[in-house]
C-alpha cells in the first residue's frame, strides 16, 4: 500500500503580513458573515453584525453584534499584538455601560496577567456578563493560502456559576426547580445527539431560547405547566416555536403568513399562527400535551422538541434572513 503524501503544517508568525492594520484590515475581515460564523462557532454563539467602530461611552468598539438567541450585545475588541492595559480598560468601560453583554477580546497573544484578569471577571460577575479571551493564529500547509484559527484562552466558568445558581435554587419554588432540571436534561439530550440547534443556558422558567440566525427572530422550546388548549393545570404542554420579537414583528408575521401554505408544505404539518393586537411578540408554533412532572417521559418529550425545533430551523432559517429586505 502506497503511503499517503502529507503536507507540513506551518504557522505564520507575523499576522500583519495578512492584516497590516487592525481597523482598516482585520476588523473588516472579521465582520464578514463567514468569519463571524467561524468566531461564533468557536465560542458557541450565533452572531448577527450590528456595526463596526460603534461608540460605547468614550470608546469605540471594534465590532458590535447581537447574540441571535438572546438578543444580548456581543462586543468584539481586536489586537494584532499581545494584550495591553489600554484594551483591558476599554473592556471594563463596555461592561459598565451595558446591562448585559458578552465581551470577546481577540489578540495575537494573551499575557498571564490579562488572562488572570478575564478569569477573575468571569468569577465575580453573574450570568449577564461573559468574558472571552481568544488568540488568533494563521496556518498554512506548504504553499497553500493561510487559514485563520481561534484558540480560546479564557471563557466563562460555567461550573462555578452553576454552583452559585444551584445554591440560589434552594429558594426556588418546586415548579421552578422542575423547570430548571427539565432544561438541563433537554440541553444534555440535544448536545449528545449532535442536533443542529444550539440550546442556551438552562434557567428556571418555562422556555429556552434557541438561535435562528437573526436577532429579531428566534426559536423557543416551551415546557409549560399550563395547558393552553384546556386552560387548566390538569395537563401540561410542550411547544416548539418561532418567535418574532422586534418593532417590525407584525410586518414580519404578515410576510411569513403570506407564505403559510408553502411553509407548512415544507414542514410537513400545519402550524398555529398566533398574533395578538397591541402585543409586540408574535409566535408560530407546534404543540402537544404532556406531563412534565413525570420524569420517565422526559426522553420522549426531549425527542419531540428536538425533532420539531430542528424542522422549524430547517424551514424558517433561510426565510427569516430575508425579512425586511424590501424595506
Amino acid at each position: 500500500m502506497q503511503e499517503p503524501t502529507l503536507g507540513l503544517l506551518t504557522q505564520v508568525d507575523d499576522l500583519r503580513t495578512v492584516w497590516p492594520n487592525e481597523a482598516g484590515d482585520f476588523t473588516p475581515w472579521l465582520a464578514r458573515p463567514e468569519n463571524l460564523r467561524l468566531l461564533g462557532d468557536t465560542i458557541g454563539v450565533v452572531l448577527e453584525l450590528e456595526g463596526t467602530e460603534k461608540d460605547v461611552g468614550p470608546f469605540q468598539a471594534d465590532i458590535l453584534c447581537k447574540d441571535t438567541a438572546t438578543a444580548a450585545w456581543v462586543l468584539i475588541e481586536n489586537q494584532l499584538e499581545k494584550t495591553d492595559h489600554t484594551h483591558l480598560g476599554q473592556l471594563l468601560t463596555y461592561a459598565a455601560g451595558l446591562q448585559a453583554v458578552t465581551i470577546v477580546w481577540i489578540a495575537k497573544r494573551f499575557t498571564e496577567e490579562h488572562r488572570a484578569a478575564l478569569d477573575w471577571l468571569n468569577e465575580i460577575t453573574d450570568n449577564r456578563f461573559n468574558f472571552f479571551g481568544l488568540e488568533i493564529e494563521l496556518w498554512r500547509i506548504g504553499s497553500s493560502p493561510v487559514a485563520p484559527k481561534f484558540n480560546i484562552v479564557c471563557k466563562p466558568n460555567d461550573w462555578s456559576k452553576t454552583v452559585i445558581e444551584t445554591a440560589r435554587s434552594e429558594t426556588l419554588t418546586p415548579s421552578k426547580q422542575l423547570q430548571l432540571e427539565y432544561w438541563h436534561s433537554f440541553r444534555d439530550y440535544v448536545v449528545e445527539r449532535g442536533a443542529p440547534i444550539k440550546p442556551t443556558k438552562p434557567l428556571p422558567q418555562n422556555w429556552m431560547n434557541i438561535a435562528l440566525g437573526r436577532a429579531a427572530c428566534r426559536l423557543a422550546a416551551v415546557a409549560s405547566l399550563w395547558d393552553s388548549a384546556t386552560e387548566s393545570y390538569d395537563n401540561h404542554e410542550l411547544r416548539a416555536e418561532v418567535v418574532l420579537d422586534s418593532n417590525a414583528s407584525k410586518s414580519h408575521f404578515a410576510s411569513l403568513e403570506s407564505q403559510k401554505l408553502a411553509i407548512e408544505e415544507k414542514l410537513g404539518e400545519p402550524l398555529t399562527w398566533y398574533s395578538v393586537p397591541n402585543v409586540r411578540a408574535c409566535r408560530i408554533f407546534l404543540r402537544r400535551t404532556a406531563k412534565i412532572d413525570d420524569r420517565t417521559k422526559w426522553p420522549e418529550y426531549h425527542e419531540w422538541q428536538m425533532t420539531k425545533l430542528t424542522a422549524l430551523h430547517r424551514v424558517f432559517a433561510p426565510i427569516v434572513k430575508q425579512l425586511g429586505a424590501e424595506e
